[in-house]
């Protein structure tokens, strides 16, 4: 849940941007090609991102003209100065970076002794975009509990020494398409942020109003996926630069390039939009309040991504209102939320009563991050607050969550939107769990053996064979009254019913020893999955089992897809050994848009009322079990 704040205000925000702007033709004077499919590379990227002008921290010689250390003091300066303090009456310095100039001692060290400040407490947070947000919170906390009257939150970023082209000579000039991606993404910059108690009055960056910290909520998925965004290991992951015998050996296996795996970066966005569904369920954002939207994006490309996702989940929040300065200050990853926001109250003229939300998504291993804050009038009394209680937040996440991935609700009739969203938390919590089980963590780390892939398609096999029975024994099972849906469950029972087959060939291809699908038996999970399902199609009126359908059905859409590249990598599969797979993630879109049609049908037929309740319990019940059948698909 959310750390609320009651006694925090933000009185200034301030930036320090090294040098001169520097626009798209001129990159190639501090940020060189490498050779000449780099160029390429740059024109496609460029085009991607939107962003026209950037600053680096280097001369066009490659020498450092500021260092990370210096940026992160001048944006402190600016911001002191501007509130009328030094650094003798901060309590709390704390710094937001991927890395500083030093490998040790800390970046809040440095920065510290770059200030030739006093001695303070000081926090350093290392990560990527995330990191100044982490910054600002501990900060805040301290403020909170009273420890601080004021402290500093700062972050800065200074990747162009990695981007440099003389970097890449031992690699003789090549990298891979991963490496190439960031030295056109990604640009330096540090800001900083004014945090004192609600009884301290002093000059603001706008006359008469400041900011009112509210929340600040963050979340990490770490242990639900692979790396996305990393310095210091090889291209194969499998060594850490410092496993290497020397620098010079680990440079030139490209243990020091900078490289994103763009490939997991849709993933990215959609567990913050699961994470924004839940701040408006609980009760922390109201859309409709949300005056402003800063949304730290590294590419234009994602912004539309970012829209539709909200929008899908019936909680846009119109384009007027959005706010970024990406196009001309660039990328400056743990930077960027601290300069946007520096910029946004230096520019907007702010009212009373105004809130602004603040959007930080991390693809370094995924983390999430989510602030409110408010405008009031310096002089206005503390505000009573009214987000949920600490009791009343943990309950609520108890059964309300996120929107579920595997549908558009946008593209659902308006009376499925809420059944939806109650599928959501069942989905979201399914999701992780699986991609926490032994099989897809030997896919994370490259540890997968072919007899895993042979031992998950055999425990698959019965289940798709038993799929088009039990859906056809449901059929059986309705009364008249639910004529239209035993119809068209019939048709996807009817297409289906050979799914397995392919699946069979598959497994063959792979090496499986079993000659007949007979052979063939369930895990326990999958043993367990079959019963429950045969039990309740052959119950009265068995519409519940459009709940599982969707667990069943979204598991090949949304987790079938991300598991194929890392399975084809990791085990060098022939195209005849993942037919099913290929075919299953393309082809369960399409059921599932038949099964929003399925769940309207079962709702007008409905005469009880519970359809709702018994679709959502079935689903819940499918995902334990289904769960299960994963973590026993692992052999060891």
């Amino acid at each position: 849940m959310p750390v609320a704040f009651d006694q925090v205000v933000i009185h200034q925000a301030q930036w320090f941007m090294p040098g001169e702007p520097v626009d798209n033709a001129a990159m190639d004077k501090f940020i060189a090609p490498l050779n000449r499919i780099s160029g390429r590379i740059k024109q496609r990227i460029l085009a991607e991102n939107g962003i026209a002008q950037r600053y680096y921290a280097i001369g066009e010689d490659g020498s450092t003209r500021w260092s990370n250390a210096t940026m992160a003091a001048n944006a402190v300066r600016a911001c002191l100065e501007q509130a009328g303090l030094t650094m003798a009456d901060v309590g709390l310095l704390a710094s937001g970076s991927s890395g500083g100039d030093l490998l040790m001692p800390g970046f809040a060290n440095a920065i510290q002794g770059e200030l030739a400040a006093p001695p303070l407490e000081v926090h350093s947070v290392h990560g990527i975009c995330a990191a100044g947000v982490t910054a600002l919170q501990a900060v805040a906390q301290g403020i909170e509990l009273g420890t601080h009257r004021h402290g500093v939150a700062v972050a800065s970023e200074m990747p162009s020494r990695l981007f440099r082209r003389s970097r890449f000579a031992s690699q003789d000039y090549q990298a891979d398409f991963d490496s190439h991606f960031l030295r056109w993404m990604l640009s330096d910059g540090a800001g900083a942020a004014l945090l004192s108690h609600q009884d301290q009055i002093l000059p603001t960056t706008q006359a008469g109003v400041r900011l009112r910290l509210r929340w600040i909520h963050q979340k990490s998925f770490s242990g639900d996926y692979p790396v996305c965004m990393q310095l210091g290991a090889a291209r194969d992951s499998t060594r850490s630069h410092l496993d290497y015998d020397s620098w010079s050996q680990a440079e030139q296996d490209g243990a020091l390039s900078l490289r994103q795996d763009i490939r997991l970066l849709p993933h990215l966005f959609d567990i913050g939009i699961h994470e924004y569904v839940k701040l408006v369920r609980d009760g922390w954002v109201d859309p409709e309040r949300i005056s402003h939207f800063l949304c730290h994006y590294s590419s234009e490309k994602f912004l539309p991504v970012v829209a539709d996702l909200l929008e899908q989940a019936g909680l846009g929040i119109p384009a007027e209102r959005w706010y970024s300065n990406l196009r001309w200050r660039g990328n400056t990853g743990a930077a960027s939320i601290l300069i946007m926001l520096a910029e946004f109250m230096r520019d907007r003229t702010l009212t009373p009563g105004e809130q602004i939300l603040c959007y930080v998504p991390e693809s370094g291993r995924f983390m999430t991050a989510y602030m409110l804050l408010e405008v009031e009038a310096c002089d206005a009394p503390a505000p009573a607050v009214s987000y949920p209680s600490a009791k009343q937040a943990a309950l609520a996440s108890c059964d309300l969550v996120d929107i579920a991935p595997p549908h558009d609700p946008a593209t659902a009739p308006q009376g499925l939107r809420d059944l939806l969203t109650q599928l959501a938390p069942i989905w979201h919590d399914y999701r992780s769990q699986v991609w926490r089980t032994p099989l897809l963590r030997s896919l994370h780390d490259g540890s997968i053996r072919m007899q895993d892939y042979q031992k998950w398609m055999a425990d698959w096999i019965p289940q798709v064979r038993e799929g088009a029975k039990w859906m056809r024994e449901a059929c059986d099972s309705l009364s008249p009254a639910y004529a239209p849906l035993a119809e068209l469950i019939r048709l996807h029972a009817g297409e289906e019913q050979d799914d397995f087959n392919i699946l069979f060939e598959d497994y063959r291809h792979a090496g499986g020893t079993a000659t007949e699908i007979e052979q063939l038996t369930r895990n326990p999970g999958g043993q367990a999955l079959n019963s429950y399902l045969h039990a309740l199609a052959a119950s009265q009126d068995p519409i519940g089992l459009l709940g599982a359908i969707y667990i069943i059905e979204g598991t090949g859409q949304r987790i079938v897809p991300a598991l194929l590249p890392l399975l084809k990598s990791a085990l060098s599969l022939e195209p005849d050994m993942y037919r099913f797979l290929h075919y299953h993630g393309m082809n369960d879109e399409h059921h599932l848009a038949r099964w929003l049609v399925a769940v309207e049908l079962a709702l007008d037929c409905d005469e009880t009322g519970r359809a709702e309740q018994i679709i959502i319990d079935t689903a819940r019940r499918t995902a334990a079990l289904y769960l299960m059948q994963f973590q026993y698909a692992k052999e060891y």
